[in-house]
């Protein structure tokens, strides 16, 4: 556990431009940054960062939250692990007391993949450096590939023994569970139990997440057999998606955002040699083909992408889908072939960084260019290829989304194919089609119910199923109110006067709600809103408490994820409209708009109770019960004159208890 102090520091210490600037590419809008989510697709700018209310929130898919709760969401973390995260960014000491053995025992599985991961690598890197075997092998493989003693470092390779086990032992004497050694697929369990290293007698390849934890790791063999494989990575597990990561991705973030550009290679080698010449803003696709979860990575930090080919005609024709995606998120596509017997590792070697930046410049080609020349060559003069050729380029440009860049290409294809635009255009408008009809017929599959199975009733409930959200009555109204006082809590409201002789009290919003609602009795069903409510009761008299901050940055995710929903704006004045004409802010009006809400949500119960009165003598009326009649009248004619005052006074008190 963190005690409390060091939260508070680190909560303070964390600003949430900086946190979400390690992962987003930001830009400045208003007093607001504004830059794309990386919580979901998306093409158009939605996900805002308010430095001034310490939260983001993405007005598309709704995610947001707290420093905290950024790094939860994004790294997938524990709140506890978030805040450790956080420290070490800020260089704050955390001291937690000793765990006992049932508490490592209830770390979970994640926590305990990426410690033994981190393990790992060190003993790999560790190997490599001061073992015989790893100085004599992997060393010298490493510097007859020509990479310093820096990189090596910098990258984190390493080697692993060319022994059966000699990892799995030493990790399990080490005290880590065999359990996890299989899991993150360091070592796989043969018959009888007995397990072994997966990457024995191999340089080792750390990869790395965005934020710089070791999930998996590549390794390439040194020896010549003809049996195995030349590279063994590590499999999926719990930590590690490999269509989702990029090799290289934590070193190359900052370049790539400096430079307004990616170069996407297909190796570890090509990112370390490229790396080592001066070129870091390279990432790799580590040998498959580009999935929608790179591309989207790559989006956050650049809309250019230069992919670099060494001119292996097989493997360019392999890779052009994966480039067709990289168009259709919307991103800016060149193309470079290197010289003839050139890869980026060996070009890298022979070149400093201006002298290769030079050549891309030089060489590179727009991606639809490229892939016109290359399938024109492969056609030939042969009709029906050139036909099925101009289809393949027809699909390339109709998914790009900007139609202006579209029509570009269009012309100049026009041109290459000797084709007229109409038709193209036409073609175009086909894919469209096609695509919208595929988009209308999916949500139909999605929401049809299959019928249950006979036993549907007795199964048990995994904890996978959707879980439709529990609706009460009054959420909405209550949330108004709620809303108030998150944003507006401990501002005052009014002054009260008791007597001449008393000097005046100030009331706050919150103090106003609290006592409108004790006054009268009155409960929220909501419990979320319930919880609120009575953490602002039982802490707005601390000092130094503001409402804004306190819900902002609670430590309990559900309050401040609901905190930054209701503290974020969606649209901020620019500066010039500011200038020209005074706007009321709304917290000008608190007088006027928290009393409405009260009012609101008071005339809402009373609409309840009047329906339900009424339904009630309609019972009496068959039932023919005289004084149940009487009775009900009298309490519906009550309710009817307390509606009359509510339309009058929306700020006073009014008494709904009969």
């Amino acid at each position: 556990m963190i005690d409390q102090i060091t939260v508070d520091k680190i909560i303070n210490a964390a600003q949430i431009v900086e946190v979400v600037s390690d992962f987003v590419t930001l830009r400045k809008r208003g007093v607001n940054y504004l830059g794309l989510c990386p919580f979901h697709d998306e093409r158009t700018p939605s996900f805002s960062v308010s430095p001034a209310k310490g939260i983001c929130k993405c007005f598309s898919c709704g995610k947001g939250g707290n420093a905290v709760n950024f790094i939860m969401e994004h790294e997938q973390l524990s709140y506890y692990e978030a805040l450790k995260y956080l420290a070490k960014k800020y260089h704050i000491e955390v001291i937690e007391k000793e765990l006992s053995a049932e508490e490592i025992a209830q770390k979970n599985d994640r926590e305990s993949m990426l410690a033994l991961n981190k393990y790992a690598q060190g003993y790999f890197s560790n190997i490599l450096h001061h073992s015989p075997e790893g100085k004599n092998v992997g060393m010298s493989y490493f510097h007859e590939r020509g990479f310093r003693e820096d990189i090596i470092k910098k990258f984190q390779l390493g080697y692993s023994l060319d022994q059966r086990d000699a990892f799995s032992a030493e990790a399990l004497g080490k005290g880590y569970k065999k359990e996890f050694l299989v899991k993150t697929g360091l070592s796989i369990e043969r018959d009888g139990g007995k397990i072994y290293d997966r990457f024995w007698g191999r340089v080792m390849f750390p990869v790395h997440t965005l934020s710089g934890n070791v999930i998996a790791f590549g390794g390439r063999i040194l020896k010549k057999d003809e049996k195995a494989a030349k590279y063994v990575n590590s499999p999926e597990s719990e930590i590690y998606h490999k269509s989702n990561e990029l090799y290289g991705i934590f070193f190359a973030k900052q370049s790539i955002v400096k430079h307004d550009r990616c170069f996407l290679v297909e190796g570890y080698t090509d990112v370390i040699s490229m790396h080592q010449s001066g070129v870091e803003n390279v990432v790799a696709s580590s040998g498959t083909s580009l999935t929608k979860g790179q591309i989207r990575m790559i989006h956050r930090f650049t809309e250019n992408v230069t992919v670099i080919y060494d001119g292996d005609a097989a493997g360019i024709k392999a890779s052009i889908r994966g480039i067709d995606m990289l168009l259709e998120e919307g991103l800016n596509i060149k193309v470079v072939l290197l010289p003839p017997g050139e890869d980026p590792d060996s070009f890298a070697k022979s070149q400093n960084a201006s002298d290769f930046i030079a050549y891309i410049d030089a060489h590179q080609s727009d991606f639809i260019r490229f892939k016109t020349g290359l399938l024109l060559e492969e056609a030939g003069k042969d009709p029906i290829k050139r036909a099925a050729l101009i289809g393949d380029l027809v699909r390339s440009i109709a998914i790009i989304p900007n139609s202006i860049i579209r029509s570009v290409y269009v012309k100049e294809c026009s041109s290459l194919l000797d084709v007229d635009e109409k038709l193209l255009y036409a073609e175009i408008g086909k894919v469209h089609l096609a695509k919208q009809e595929r988009e209308a017929v999916a949500p139909a599959r999605e929401t049809s119910t299959p019928a249950p199975s006979p036993d549907a009733e007795s199964m048990p409930n995994t904890g996978n199923e959707t879980q439709k959200p529990v609706s009460y009555k009054n959420q909405d109204e209550e949330r108004n109110i709620i809303r108030y006082l998150v944003r507006y809590g401990d501002q005052v409201l009014y002054y009260l006067k008791p007597d001449e002789e008393s000097a005046e009290v100030p009331v706050t919003v919150g103090q106003y709600v609290l006592d409108e609602l004790a006054r009268d009795n009155l409960k929220f069903e909501h419990p979320l809103y319930v919880k609120l409510l009575e953490l602002f009761e039982n802490n707005a008299s601390n000092p130094g408490f503001v409402a804004e901050h306190f819900f902002g940055q609670h430590p309990d995710p559900q309050v401040s994820r609901l905190a930054t929903d209701m503290l974020a704006d969606k649209y901020v004045l620019s500066k010039i409209h500011s200038k020209m004409s005074k706007i009321e802010e709304e917290s000008d009006r608190l007088i006027e708009l928290v009393p409405r809400v009260m009012f609101e949500y008071k005339n809402k119960l009373l609409l309840e109770t009047m329906k339900a009165k009424m339904s009630e003598l309609k019972k009496a009326n068959e039932q023919n019960d005289i004084p149940l009649q009487d009775k009900l009248m009298q309490e519906i004619g009550t309710l009817n004159i307390i509606k009359s005052q509510l339309a009058k006074t929306l700020g006073e008190r009014i008494i709904l208890k009969l």
